[in-house]
Parts: C-alpha cells; sequence; structure tokens
C-alpha cells in the first residue's frame, strides 16, 4: 500500500526553527518532482516548495529565504528545513508528488506561538 507519512512538526516559538520529514512506503521518490504544501485553518492547501528529480528547487514568495526543500531518493524521503518560522506559517504540512499525487497522509501540525 502507498503511504505518504509526514512527520517532525510540532509548538516553536516565532523565530524558531523545524525539519519536517515526508517518507513513502511503496513507491520511490525517484523520477517524481515532490513538493510540500501546507494548510492553514480556514484556508485552501497551497504549494510552498518543489523538488525536482534532479534537486533543482522553487519555493512561494511566502516561504523563500526562510525554508529548504531537500531530497534522499535512497531514503524515499523529502525534507522541509524551516527557520524563521513565522505564525502565519502555522498549518497543517502535507507532501506529496506534483504530477500524479497521491493519496494524501496525515500531514504534521506546525505551529508557531508564543
Amino acid at each position: 500500500q502507498v503511504q505518504l507519512v509526514e512527520s517532525g512538526g510540532g509548538l516553536v516559538q516565532p523565530g524558531g526553527s523545524l525539519r519536517l520529514s515526508c517518507a513513502a512506503s511503496g513507491i520511490i521518490f525517484r523520477g517524481y518532482a515532490m513538493g510540500w504544501y501546507r494548510q492553514a485553518p480556514g484556508k485552501q492547501r497551497e504549494l510552498v516548495a518543489t523538488i525536482t528529480n534532479g534537486g533543482s528547487t522553487g519555493y512561494a514568495d511566502s516561504v523563500k529565504g526562510r525554508f529548504t526543500i531537500s531530497r534522499d531518493n535512497t531514503k524515499n524521503t523529502v525534507y522541509l528545513q524551516m527557520n524563521s518560522l513565522k505564525s502565519e506559517d502555522t498549518a497543517v504540512y502535507y507532501c506529496n508528488r506534483l504530477q500524479s499525487p497521491l493519496a494524501w497522509g496525515q500531514g504534521t501540525q506546525v505551529t508557531v506561538s508564543s
């Protein structure tokens, strides 16, 4: 069974950092561009970071310079390093393939609050 499992979220103060991980079982990431998405309460899910199979990255303006996406194809894992976190980064974070997306995982909650 194909599953996406996100982890690494938590409660952090403004200005803090978190590192999210997304592991896949049953499939390989190799050959697929991957993305990290987030959904805040009452808002639509938005794409915040992307990475191609070759490692080229892209970011939403709201996170550019603060978030870094990376991948390890040998571990079927995608990461999101989040620095200088702000209250507006509070959301549930998900990962998925950009093309031929899989069923969404449970996500990982990130709460930025003092």
